[in-house]
């Protein structure tokens, strides 16, 4: 019988063999690292604004209960450099109603603007006083002639800073021509009106409901409700950790069990 012809091709014995394998463990090992530290650093950065923003709100809530302070109170403190943010305060002066800035805004699901209007101190100096929400028909001053105050007026509100620029690139630019404000440029607010930088206080006050308890403006419009979401985030990141962890185990305890046991 004819004897069947040897392969003339050597076996590569298996410790000889290329071993380009252990590559791929290696990276997959890098970018779990890399993924997990990731996931961590953003857990981590949540918990961190969410005690932020726990301390801000209970600053905001013991700001709020504490007694009215004077005008010149709340400018020292904001030549101090110290927050003024929702500080209650009492300020006393005259409206000058042609001189009212109109501010888009929605409000209890309801569309219109916010009225700033300058209250003209002893001093001569002016200070924009949101005065509260309108609706979109009330704009123009004449359809709410009982809210234009005149004479001297006790506001009692809370102090909020200035901008320094716009918020977000998003955010619409004012619309100087047709009074309309998309955010709050104090110094454009001003000088479209007349009023002189020298003249103006660096800063603005959200009027309290007692001035039109009944009409236009409806004062009281600060919103409070800011968004404390950061654990919910917190949790989703370190949730995504445990189970990025949870899938590289189980793609090493498999990959133990394809190993042959020769």
């Amino acid at each position: 019988m004819p004897v069947p012809a040897r392969s003339t091709v050597a076996e590569v014995p298996a410790s000889h063999r290329p071993r380009g394998g252990r590559g791929k463990p290696i990276l997959a090992g890098i970018a779990f690292f890399v993924a997990l530290a990731i996931l961590l650093s953003l857990g981590t950065w949540q918990v961190q604004r969410l005690h932020w923003k726990d301390r801000l709100l209970a600053e905001m809530a013991e700001r709020r209960a504490a007694p009215p302070a004077s005008l010149a109170d709340i400018e020292a403190l904001a030549a101090r450099g110290e927050d003024i943010e929702y500080r209650p305060v009492t300020v006393s002066g005259v409206f000058a109603n042609n001189r009212e800035r109109h501010f888009f805004a929605t409000w209890r699901g309801q569309t219109g603007y916010y009225v700033y209007t300058p209250l003209q101190l002893a001093d001569g100096r002016f200070l924009f006083v949101n005065r509260g929400f309108v609706p979109f028909e009330a704009k123009e001053p004449e359809m709410r002639k009982q809210g234009q105050l005149t004479g001297e007026q006790s506001v009692t509100g809370l102090a909020r800073a200035r901008l320094a620029e716009k918020p977000s690139s998003i955010v619409p630019d004012n619309d100087v021509a047709k009074n309309i404000f998309y955010w709050k440029d104090l110094d454009v607010m001003a000088s479209s009106t007349g009023i002189p930088a020298d003249k103006l206080v660096p800063f603005f006050v959200d009027a309290g409901d007692a001035l039109n308890p009944k009409g236009l403006p409806i004062g009281a419009v600060t919103q409070f409700d800011l968004p404390n979401n950061h654990l919910q985030y917190a949790v989703t990141w370190y949730g995504l950790a445990a189970a990025l962890v949870g899938v590289a185990l189980y793609a090493l305890f498999r990959r133990k069990g394809d190993r042959p046991t020769a």
